[in-house]
């Protein structure tokens, strides 16, 4: 290149008509601080800063992105509750998304509490108190017919993953309308930080019809539509809509995870798209699969095979009958017939018992898999008391229902009782780790939805489990968009739970079924990439991919 020709190179470069490999340099001076994906705040080098026209714009010291993330910290710990340490990271991510990461990756059992469960569910309760710069896409009932033209408002065109929920039923908190966008926020923030996926190809979306939360009604804040949700016919018009939108816009390899969905519409949707479209239900499969990981790692503890052990559910709403599920597919596999399968799982729900042809009604045809030949039982303490279960599985947001008498029960026929506590938040935990130690007498193999600190007791320390959701869903996120897949199947779900429950999830010198995040911060992407590998094979066998280049 002569003389002339790299001094038009350069003016070119610095008046932006051509595109670093490094950095987009179209966009110049204070817009490059404006924007979340360019600023690095005070990490641009003097070269960067003159490049990018925004000399004096900053003070003079440059600070490495290390010693900017010290300083997050320090601040991130002087708040004193957790609720403003949300809105402090989110602001961090709005004004410096790199920094964002980087924090919230070095520091995944610190930060990611903060993020994700519990401390999403209060920021939603308070999204309208904490709304500081608008994240994700809405669409309402009234852009029906024009869906396809609000995704187009979307910055981002090469969209690899959308999470998408109406917000009927957040985590164990009820209906909260448009305040649901933090659920899709907060999962897709450990797409990138646990899966590796880009933040650049999610896309967080809240479809507003509505609320029957009457305290939101009438809330004079409240952002959201102000009537009653609309359902029926209008409502799954929308959804199919949206569905068929995504696809047009995105390409039809664009994973669409639904996320707290009404029960009633999540397993309809499940069954209506599992074919049509790359989809899953994490409420449904995500929880399944993380809570048959923490049972298939409690069986090195308990010395039990799955075949030889009695579980009972307390709910039978979305997450149990999708424990429950993959629960019978995985006792198939240890040879047993999948109708028997089926008879050693036991759930109550606010009719008591799902017994064949019970009196009392309320059967619907997911439940009706797991109707037992059993006589009626009304009161979950006698359903423990009669099924003497090896297990106890809870996801039903039905606080302190796991009662001290029902755990000693459990305590007193078996020698490891197995607890989950799975509901979210915290405060909607059927039992706390404390209690479930104290009642066992510090044998029980414990693990909840949302971490509980460890516990003492008889001069030992115990740290409770956690199953969350976030050992599955990044993994499966990344799987499905690296190899393209067309539809996503169930048995993926148990493939990750086996590889769950072998690599990250057990910790027998303290009895709990997963290991802490200290234990294994630095292995959850790491298990998330053995997630991918571990299904190539199959996904390629069942020929539901797109992308046919083998690893």
């Amino acid at each position: 290149m002569n003389t002339m020709a790299a001094r038009r190179f350069i003016h070119a470069s610095l008046r932006g008509i051509i595109k670093s490999n490094k950095a987009d340099v179209k966009t110049r001076g204070a817009e490059v601080l404006r924007n979340s994906r360019l600023n690095k705040g005070m990490a641009f080098t003097l070269k960067e800063r003159q490049h990018m026209g925004i000399m004096g714009l900053l003070p003079p010291v440059v600070f490495t992105q290390d010693e900017q993330a010290k300083r997050v910290l320090k601040e991130l710990r002087r708040w004193q509750n957790d609720l403003d340490r949300y809105i402090y990271l989110s602001s961090l991510l709005d004004r410096n998304e790199k920094l964002f990461y980087r924090v919230l990756c070095d520091n995944i059992e610190e930060c990611m509490p903060i993020v994700y469960t519990p401390t999403v569910g209060q920021a939603c309760q308070n999204w309208g108190k904490i709304f500081r710069k608008p994240r994700g896409l809405y669409i309402t009932i009234h852009d029906a017919g024009h869906v396809y033209d609000v995704l187009g408002s979307w910055p981002d065109q090469d969209v690899k993953a959308c999470v998408v929920t109406d917000g009927e039923r957040i985590l164990g908190l009820g209906d909260l309308g448009a305040y649901g966008m933090g659920i899709p926020v907060g999962k897709l923030a450990l797409y990138t930080a646990l899966g590796g996926v880009k933040p650049e190809n999610c896309l967080p979306v809240t479809i507003d019809v509505g609320t029957n939360n009457q305290t939101l009604l009438d809330d004079p804040y409240y952002f959201g539509l102000r009537h009653r949700r609309v359902d029926g016919q209008q409502y799954d018009d929308l959804i199919d809509e949206f569905m068929e939108a995504i696809v047009k816009r995105f390409g039809q390899d664009t994973l669409v995870q639904f996320e707290d969905f009404g029960n009633h519409n999540a397993f309809r949707f499940k069954e209506k798209y599992k074919h049509k479209f790359c989809t899953f239900n994490d409420d449904i499969q995500g929880t399944a699969s993380v809570a048959v990981a923490g049972i298939l790692a409690s069986k090195r503890i308990t010395g039990k095979q799955l075949k030889d052990s009695t579980f009972l559910f307390q709910g039978a709403g979305e997450a149990n009958l999708g424990i429950a599920t993959l629960l019978a597919m995985a006792i198939e596999k240890e040879g047993v017939p999948a109708e028997d399968s089926r008879k050693r799982i036991y759930l109550v729900d606010t009719k008591g018992l799902l017994v064949k042809d019970r009196p009392k009604g309320g059967i619907t045809p997911e439940k009706a898999v797991f109707a037992q030949d059993h006589e009626p039982i009304d009161d979950f303490a006698d359903c423990v008391a009669a099924i003497k279960p090896s297990a106890l599985v809870g996801a039903a947001a039905m606080a302190g229902s796991f009662t001290e008498p029902i755990i000693r029960d459990m305590a007193s026929w078996n020698d490891r009782p197995v607890i989950f506590a799975l509901s979210n938040p915290t405060s909607k935990a059927e039992c706390t780790a404390e209690q479930a130690y104290t009642w066992t007498d510090g044998r029980c193999v414990f693990a909840s939805g949302s971490p509980f600190d460890p516990v003492q007791y008889n001069g030992k320390t115990y740290h409770p489990g956690q199953g969350n959701n976030a050992y599955i869903f990044p993994g499966m996120a990344l799987g499905v968009i690296t190899c393209g897949i067309r539809h996503v199947r169930n048995h993926y779900f148990l493939f990750a739970s086996e590889v769950s429950g072998g690599i990250c999830l057990i910790c027998v010198c303290v009895r709990a079924c997963y290991n802490q995040m200290s234990h294994c911060s630095n292995r959850l992407s790491n298990a998330s990439k053995r997630h991918r590998l571990k299904r190539l094979d199959h996904v390629y066998e069942d020929r539901f991919v797109l992308n046919w280049k083998r690893f």
